[in-house]
């Protein structure tokens, strides 16, 4: 029972922190405008997330493997913009 609220908690955060990051992809994408994004930040955002999906894989965690999966994509489409229309 314990697991499975761990795991229900896991994934909830999943869920929000990972779609939280979807508006921004989407501005991006359509607008080209990155003057807001800072490349240091990102880049060291994208690092940060690449960390954590290896943390959960050898933690065997699927949530947090999962959101950092997905996250780790959306990251890197608003960075590789950034870095191409600076």
């Amino acid at each position: 029972m314990l697991l499975d609220l761990h795991n229900l908690v896991g994934y909830a955060a999943a869920i929000l922190t990972t779609v939280a990051f979807v508006p921004q992809v989407l501005k991006s994408w359509k607008t080209r405008d990155l003057s807001g994004i800072l490349l240091p930040m990102y880049s060291f955002f994208t690092m940060g997330v690449i960390m954590w999906l290896v943390y959960g894989a050898m933690l065997g965690s699927w949530p947090i493997i999962i959101a950092n999966a997905i996250t780790m994509v959306l990251a890197s489409v608003v960075l590789a913009l950034k870095v191409i229309h600076r």
